[in-house]
This record gives structure tokens, sequence and C-alpha cells, in this order.
């Protein structure tokens, strides 16, 4: 498989000329970084060699594939914008049933288009960070309140998959799309059998590339299903082209373009082999007492509590060791290893968790899935004046912008919700210590 946007790059670095053009630095940084010049191409109105790299992806994800250089938020943006152009176009309001584990650019989106949602929890009880839906649960919300389109994140920040199988399935008996937030998942496309949304049934989806292949940080994809509406393909450069940069990275670009080869042609065998590494991984760790929660290949999560730490105390016992890990809260730590990580770093991981003596199991305090009552549509309440207030002084408020960081993007409230006695209680125990919320 070619890479039309690298060679063009390569080509026009080697050329002794003048660059009166953007960036300033001339490509004193990086020869490969610049803009729209002649042959370059246009992201978002492309004829030439980005047309023909995201065709070539769309080949290997079986989809019809669109470049972002601003990761998977720019996609989530694009999805929800395009659900509004489809529902309108059949003469009806947009409405999205969501899990509510969603990452917060799901809630921009929502702000930003003004389309409607309303949550999908799960019987029981559970982390703010997973939302395991089962089919009948879906269909059952579907049946009491027909959306356009359901909408999941899996995998989760924990690693959990949703059964996207059959949820589509029930989606497409029930005559509604289904969204997928994949953004942690794109090598799940090389797994045998595959277990990307696409393949199993999903309508569009986005994956960031960046999280699990070797892509630079910014590069991910929307994916739409050969079946997905036309409204869909025909509106997708636009609606992504509505929310983002009119300058996109082509080194990003490059990235995107430069693992095709090796996705067609290395890649699967490669991550077949350390996934049955990993395997043997999980299973030394699990002899040494450790918990995994993860569902995922490439993810590991440890039940911090039940080795009798906090995820914090974890994450600190790595960080002397010359370990970094993605995330971490009071439960949980997780990590994302990568089929480029070698065996002496394997094995450096596995002494460094040998090496932490297990001590009594922390009890893990479990909350109940309850959401809080709406004042306000996250549009109004993000377009609100609002100010910052300690977690203490918030029951009763309104929830202005969503304050959470990344890792993990996550929040507990949404905004226009009011802030109850249980969501300061959730607060507290992760570290949250003020909200912004609206000048009621």
């Amino acid at each position: 498989m070619n890479t039309p946007i690298l060679d063009m790059l390569k080509e026009y670095s080697k050329k002794d000329i003048l660059r009166l053009h953007m960036p300033g630095h001339k490509g004193l940084l990086n020869e490969f970084d610049i803009t729209e010049v002649e042959g370059a191409d246009d992201l978002f109105n492309p004829d030439g060699i980005i047309k023909e790299s995201e065709e070539n992806a769309g080949k290997i994800f079986g989809a019809d594939s669109f470049y972002s250089t601003e990761g998977s938020s720019l996609s989530i943006r694009a999805m929800v914008y395009l659900t509004a152009l489809y529902a309108k176009s059949k003469g009806e309001e947009p409405l999205i049933l969501a899990a509510r584990n969603c990452h917060k650019s799901f809630i921009s989106a929502l702000a930003l288009t003004g389309v409607s949602a309303e949550w999908l929890i799960p019987e029981g009880e559970g982390s703010y960070l997973s939302c395991p839906l089962t089919g009948e649960e879906v269909r059952r919300a579907i049946r009491k309140r027909k959306p356009t389109a359901v909408y999941l994140t899996s995998p989760d920040y924990l690693g959990r998959l949703a059964d996207v199988k059959a949820i589509a399935e029930v989606c497409h008996g029930e005559g509604v799309l289904l969204l997928v937030d994949n953004a942690h998942g794109a090598y799940l496309k090389f797994l045998s059998p595959s277990l990307h949304p696409i393949d199993l049934g999903a309508d569009v989806c986005c994956d960031s590339a960046h999280k699990t292949l070797r892509v630079l940080g910014g590069g991910a994809y929307l994916h739409l299903s050969r079946s997905a509406p036309q409204i869909y393909k025909e509106r997708a450069k636009e609606a992504m082209a509505l929310f983002a940069s009119t300058s996109p990275s082509y080194i990003i670009l490059s990235s995107l373009d430069g693992v095709n080869p090796e996705l067609e042609k290395d890649f699967p065998a490669v991550l077949s082999t350390f996934v049955d590494n990993i395997a043997c991984f999980g299973e030394k760790i699990q002899n040494l007492g450790y918990s995994n929660a993860s569902q995922e290949p490439l993810k590991i999560t440890l039940e911090a509590g039940a080795y009798g730490y906090t995820g914090y105390q974890l994450a600190e016992q790595l960080s002397k060791a010359g370990i970094v890990v993605e995330f971490y809260d009071r439960d949980y730590l997780v990590m994302m290893l990568s089929p480029y990580m070698s065996e002496q770093e394997l094995t450096h991981l596995y002494h460094t968790l040998s090496s932490v003596p297990k001590k009594k199991p922390i009890e893990k305090k479990v909350f109940s899935y309850a959401l809080p009552k709406a004042r306000l549509t996250p549009r109004e309440a993000m377009l609100s004046l609002s100010e910052k207030v300690n977690v203490e002084k918030s029951i009763g408020r309104t929830l202005a912008a969503i304050t959470v960081g990344c890792p993990p993007a996550v929040p507990i409230i949404v905004s226009g919700e009011i802030i109850d006695k249980q969501t300061v209680e959730v607060a507290k125990y992760y570290g949250i210590k003020s909200f912004s919320v609206t000048l009621d």
C-alpha cells in the first residue's frame, strides 16, 4: 500500500526552495510541517493525496474513513452534528440515548449543536467510568423514548467492552443508529476475530489512532459503515470542518498515512504475538495477587484496593521505578500497553509489581447509579455566566462548565444538572475540590 502524503512531504523537504508560506519556522523545527501548498491537498476538501490516503485507510477498516488531526474529540463532535442533520432530513428533532460514561467532548458537542441527549445507565452499581449496558436494557430504553441514535463508549477508560454486537442488533431492529466512541480501541480491528465496532455492526465510530497504533498524538479517524445513511457520507467533511482548525498538522497526517502499510501487512501478526504474551503476563501478575478489571488485551487495570493500596499509592510505587501509568484514582490504576514494547520493558514492569508487598485489602466504596436532576440543557449551562465554588458549598447549584481533567475526562455530573448530596459525596471521594456553577 502506498503512502501518498508521506511521499509528498519527503519530496517537498528535499527541494531547494524558499518557503514564503506558513509556518513561521520555515521547516527549521520540522521539515514536514507545511501548510496547504500546491500538491499538499486540503484535508476538508480533498481531491489528491489526502483523499487517496483516506481511501487506503478505508480499505483497511472496511469503512468510509476520514482523518482527524485533533483526536477523537473532533470526530465525536462531527458524529453528533451529522446525527442532527440525519434527524432533520427525516423531519424529526434529534435525540441521542447515550451511555453515561461519555467523554466530555460528547457533552461539548451537545452544547455546540443543541442536540438533546438522554442518559442510559445500567441496573445495579458501578464506577462512573463504566456503563455495562445489556442489549435488553437498550431495547427497553429505545421503546420508551424512540431516539435517532444510541451512543456508547467502548472500550471505556477501565478497558471494559460493551456488547456492541448485541446492542447493534437491537438498534437496527428498532430502526435506530448506533454510534460508538472507540477512541481507545483502534487496534481492535486487527485482532482475530475483529472486535472493531464497525465489524460488530456500529453505523459510525471514532478511533484515536494515536492511543494504540504507531501514530502521533492527535491522529484519529471518523469511520462510517458502508450501510450508514448517505447524508453522513455526503456531509462528513463539512461536519469535521465545522469544528476543526483550518490549519491541520501535516506531521500528524503523515503519521496516519505512514501507518497504513504496516496495518495492512505486519501489524496483525505482531499484535497477535504480543496479545499472547500479555495474556501470560496477566496470569503472572494475577499469581502475585493483583486483580485486572480490564477486558481488552492492551490495557491492564489493577483494582488497587484488592491489593491493599489506593491507585495513587500504586502509581507512586511504579513512578519510583521510572514507570509512568496512563491513569489512576482511588480505586484503579490503568496501564496502556503496546506491541512496540520490548521484552525487557515487560520484565521491568513485572519485577516492579512483584516488589510491591501485598497488604490487607481496602474496601472499595460503591456508588449506585443515580442521575442528578437537570435544570438546564448542556448548551444553556455552558453559555451561562458562572463562578467556581467549593464542593461543600455547591449543593443545589447548577453545574456550568465541565472542568474534569484528562485523563479520564469523564464527568461525574453533566452541565445543566443540579448538584446533590450524592454528587458531592462522589466528588469528594475522587478528590474533586470545586465545581463551576451557574450564576442562578
